[in-house]
């Protein structure tokens, strides 16, 4: 209105040359005393409206946690490709040192679970050495104790050593599956509310910005049969009713990196929560199995379908005794039964386009494990003994 017009034109005239040299000299005195930004976080602000996916490097110097997973090793890889000087936090650090994927990163040793040693000097944490903390952690297991230790604490002392060295942003590797905590749906697993507690907390402070990829699935989650059925066994699913079953459209580990390095840059992703899934329209289990034998080169898919609900006996009996004998190992196993029925019930698919991320479809990838081999990881897939060539030894011994 005119009184804001008036206000300005009356500020206007207090903004004379002695006003703006007095200006300047507070903005200096002010750069002195540590208040002027971080020169990495004004190069994140400028390449921000330039932003390339897949390309855009700022400079910021990036700390990985939980590198030696198998996505966090490919985010570190992803971060030194790009151009960031990267940091990979690990427990073992002489075995580390030799993981090809940390070519051209630091390798330093760290105790995600201990914030203190953290920050301490020479530590990864320490004030000023760190931009941008990149957390791949997860637990092993899915147990309620390992989900809350890592999930949750690790994952928050790495927050909190993140705030006091200074960093700009956090990013968060959590799960799709994490919307079942959200919206507190029955079958919700452990290791679900502890990501979703650690992404509340996370969300509700200030002091750093943040990007939460919560990825469908992973490639290797998806593919462990491929031996199996390469051998003569039938690949196994489980039957929703009428031979349907769980739908997915899985991204491949480099395709998962490259987003997650891309929301250091990218200001559509800051301070927001990104379902992500490959770019594939998305296949049923049933789908899969088919598109397994005709790679092999199988004549006609073998599949066998097994009724879900044996998981609720099989859960609702380890409950039962775990219950009456206070015994965590049956706990521990009922949850493991929890896990498994949850993901043969649940649709890991994203539709969006603005949620689908590179350009490996999921055939490629079974195309390519069946010439070369997978590396064998018990905690992502099933059966897979990383045998290379399983096509081509199949091929020599018909011969």
């Amino acid at each position: 209105g005119s009184g804001s017009v008036t206000m300005r034109s009356v500020w206007l005239l207090f903004l004379t040359a002695p006003a703006l040299e007095a200006a300047s000299a507070f903005t200096r005195a002010s750069a002195a005393v540590g208040t002027r930004p971080h020169a990495a976080h004004q190069r994140a602000r400028i390449v921000a409206a330039d932003f390339v996916p897949g390309e855009t490097c700022t400079g910021e110097k990036v700390v990985v946690v939980g590198a030696t997973g198998y996505i966090g090793k490919a985010v570190v890889r992803e971060s030194v490709r790009r151009g960031y000087p990267t940091t990979a936090v690990v427990r073992d650090l002489e075995r580390a040192t030799s993981e090809p994927k940390f070519e051209g990163a630091t390798v330093v040793k760290g105790d995600v679970t201990d914030t203190a040693s953290l920050t301490k000097p020479g530590q990864p944490f320490e004030k000023g050495a760190v931009d941008v903390v990149v957390s791949c952690l997860a637990s092993r297991s899915g147990t309620k104790k390992d989900s809350w230790d890592i999930d949750y604490q690790a994952t928050l002392n790495c927050l909190e050593a993140a705030r006091e060295a200074g960093a700009r942003h956090f990013v968060l590797l959590s799960a799709y599956c994490v919307r079942s905590a959200e919206l507190k749906h029955p079958y919700a697993l452990q290791f679900q509310y502890a990501k979703k507690a650690f992404e509340d907390k996370l969300t509700a402070q200030e002091d750093v910005s943040y990007s939460i990829i919560r990825p469908t699935a992973f490639f290797k989650s998806v593919s462990g049969q491929l031996e199996v059925v390469n051998s003569g066994a039938p690949f196994v699913y489980f039957d929703l009713g009428g031979g349907t079953s769980a739908t997915c459209n899985p991204i491949s580990e480099p395709d998962l990196a490259a987003a997650i390095i891309d929301t250091i840059a990218d200001p559509a992703r800051k301070n927001s929560v990104w379902n992500l899934g490959g770019p594939d329209e998305g296949m049923s289990m049933v789908q899969q199995g088919e598109m397994i034998a005709d790679i092999l080169g199988k004549e006609k898919a073998s599949l066998l379908g097994v009724p879900i609900g044996i998981f609720d006996v099989i859960v609702d009996g380890l409950q039962f005794f775990a219950d009456l004998f206070k015994n965590e190992g049956l706990e521990n196993a009922a949850e493991f039964g929890r896990i498994g029925r949850y993901y043969a019930l649940e649709d890991m698919l994203t539709t969006d386009p603005s949620e689908k991320y590179g350009k490996t479809t999921l055939r490629q990838h079974y195309e390519r494990i069946a010439e070369e081999g997978q590396e064998y990881d018990p905690y992502t897939t099933m059966f897979a003994k990383a045998q290379p060539g399983a096509r081509k030894q199949e091929m020599s011994s018909s011969k």
